[in-house]
């Protein structure tokens, strides 16, 4: 149907032409122990295949793949393969290799997995090929050559005087991070940690920790001013690099010797500071609305989850009333139109073609087999983060875009797929940039619970004079602050924790030193914590409280031509999510008016500002596009957010 010509009388119907159907699933799994497997060695004969050799084993074709990685390409007559042994009428198995069987419980490392057996990692390895290239995954079943003793759970401690096969004791020195030792021996920091637990929450100077007896590079640690640690996503090759920070596999390798044989998931690369991400002083702002050029009609597809049903009419207030996600598209729904509106009379000829999604994957799916979007220029939504995953994955083969408007979780990106709404990691760096830059000459405090210590590592590597505070209760005090105050220049105390009454007690406490000490306070993350009745907006204000945000919360008193107009038609000020389904909407429109499609807009230097919103897409290690624009807002005297940045 088409969008545009939808008036405020369609929006109220709607809301009265709503289906609540909402079924929740719980998936209940059960595991048991199962004995040892016993195996053996097996020629393929002629003719055979793994589906053939698992159906007169009796077993999955999975596990022969586990077994024997090199199989998913084909097997061959007279290859040796590893099976579970064959059982005889004795009752007895053959096991010539020695091997036994561990499934993989959630968050084992292959260097705890050997350390329980009390074999080495290479020996893990070699019988387990495909673990040099990745980790253990949750589930999995890998095998385990024979040892003669086996470490217990029980004596599992990071103070124990047993140094595992192929490891030896180490002393932290002198400005070590996880991050920099975790690089110096080429291994991953849950690998590290899971050889020392007693190091998860804190990294001590002239710690006795265990790590691999081999080092892959002399220094772990970098240069901050010139370099920056990296730790490797799931599925990131050296393309995936080269498209995020400019660097090809040999100028990788060139730093990263050990990367020469392959990435994996977790490990830690050094990666000059210059190629990430684009510097404030390299951003140009854009007015789109000044580059106008393409006027053709624009065709786009609004995915919203309304769930509209005909024997609704008589629920649908109730329904609006109890229902977030609803109340959320029918706002995100009203700014698109407004948008529409703007967009036409700058003389650009809209079609908007909107479609229920529900939250209903199979919905999704049939909408996307079951309507035509070659002509479409771009896609807005769904809102849920599978549902456009599912999408833009579906649309990758036409090379439409789509743009997810309200999701800020790491999503699983396609090459079309664009991330309107900054993620929390995006947020981090932009504020931890903002330190980096303006923090010369401030004593800055790291003041983090214990849920969130592993940031300490994030923010030492890019600021390695930051002093850590670890708090291990849900409060504070004066004492537990004050010897790392410094009284001759700024105090910049870094706040890092979702727990209300650990907030509340930072911020009373800091609010009373303020009084004799210069005091700022900021965070990494605001979250709800900072919503609490007990946290005081007065202290807040009094501590120039600074957050990175992906809005500037417009005050309706600025009076903005889109404020004022959406009064007038609607009765009310627009919301967060209207002012959002405008400024992602305009600017969707302005872009493929500017352009001949939307990836020549993607431009890493350009920016486009609007109501409350800013946007500078970058492409991603997985090709699709991320937006890295933010805002940096502080609370003023009078208990209003300024812009910083």
């Amino acid at each position: 149907m088409a969008g545009t010509q939808f008036k405020y009388q369609f929006f109220i119907a709607l809301k009265y032409s709503l289906y609540l159907c909402l079924v929740v699933f719980f998936t209940i799994s059960c595991g048991s122990t199962a004995q040892p497997t016993s195996y053996e060695s097996y020629a393929v004969r002629k003719g055979e295949t793994v589906a053939s050799i698992a159906r007169d084993r009796g077993i999955s074709e999975s596990i022969i793949y586990n077994l024997n990685p090199d199989s998913k390409n084909g097997i061959k007559a007279n290859s040796i393969l590893i099976l579970p042994a064959s059982k005889f009428e004795s009752g007895k198995s053959v096991n010539p290799l020695g091997l036994r069987e561990h499934k993989v419980k959630a968050k084992e490392t292959v260097f705890g997995i050997a350390r329980d057996y009390n074999i080495s990692a290479d020996d893990l390895k070699r019988v387990n090929p495909d673990l040099n290239s990745r980790g253990v995954r949750k589930g999995e079943i890998i095998l385990i050559p024979h040892s003669s003793t086996e470490i217990s759970h029980k004596e599992k401690t990071g103070s124990s005087s047993h140094t595992p096969p192929g490891t030896m004791e180490y002393t932290v020195e002198p400005k070590e991070t996880k991050y920099g030792i975790a690089r110096k021996f080429g291994i991953t920091i849950a690998e590290l940690e899971d050889l020392n637990p007693h190091i998860k929450d804190e990294l001590q100077i002239g710690a006795k920790i265990i790590v691999p007896s081999k080092k892959v590079v002399e220094q772990g640690e970098v240069d901050p001013d010139n370099f920056e640690l990296y730790e490797v996503k799931a599925k990131e090759g050296f393309y995936r690099l080269k498209v995020k920070f400019g660097l090809s596999e040999e100028e990788i390798i060139a730093l990263n010797p050990y990367a020469k044989e392959g990435l994996k998931e977790g490990m830690i690369l050094k990666i000059p500071t210059s190629n990430k991400g684009v510097s404030k002083e390299e951003v140009k702002i854009v007015d789109l609305e000044k580059k106008i050029d393409n006027k053709r009609t624009k065709n786009l597809a609004l995915m919203l989850p309304f769930r509209i049903a005909e024997d609704s009419i008589q629920n649908g207030e109730e329904l609006i009333k109890r229902d977030p996600t609803l109340r959320v598209a029918l706002d995100f729904y009203s700014g698109a139109l407004m948008a529409a509106e703007f967009a036409k009379e700058k003389g650009i000829s809209i079609n908007i073609h909107v479609f229920d999604t529900g939250q209903n994957e199979n919905k999704v799916n049939g909408i996307l087999s079951g309507n035509n979007f070659n002509s479409t220029d771009a896609v807005i939504g769904p809102l849920l983060q599978r549902n456009v995953e599912k999408t833009a994955q579906v649309l990758e083969k036409n090379n439409i875009p789509v743009f997810s408007p309200l999701s800020n979780r790491e999503l699983e990106m396609s090459s079309n797929l664009f991330q309107s709404l900054p993620t929390s990691g995006v947020l981090r760096e932009v504020m931890i940039h903002y330190l980096k830059r303006h923090g010369n000459n401030k004593n800055i405090i790291f003041l983090t619970d214990a849920k969130h210590q592993k940031l300490s590592e994030t923010v030492t590597s890019s600021l390695p004079a930051t002093k850590i505070i670890v708090v291990r209760n849900n409060y504070v005090r004066d004492s537990d602050i004050q010897p790392q105050i410094d009284n001759s220049r700024e105090n910049w105390i870094v706040l890092a924790s979702d727990k209300p009454i650990l907030v509340s007690s930072v911020v009373n406490v800091l609010s009373n030193m303020a009084n004799s000490n210069d005091i700022r306070l900021f965070t990494l993350d605001k979250n709800e914590a900072y919503e609490w009745h007990e946290v005081s907006n007065s202290k807040l204000a009094k501590l120039n409280f600074t957050f990175p945000s992906v809005n500037k919360n417009t005050d309706s008193e600025e009076n903005t031509e889109f404020f004022k107009r959406y009064k007038s038609k609607y009765g009310v000020w627009p919301n967060r999510y209207v002012t959002r389904g405008f400024d992602v909407t305009y600017d969707v429109i302005l872009r493929l008016a500017a352009e001949k499609d939307l990836y020549q807009t993607a431009n890493s230097a350009s920016e486009t500002v609007y109501v409350e919103n800013k946007f500078r897409y970058e492409k991603g290690g997985t090709n699709g596009y991320s937006n890295q624009a933010a805002y940096i807002l502080k609370y003023n005297e009078n208990l209003k957010l300024d812009v910083v940045e």
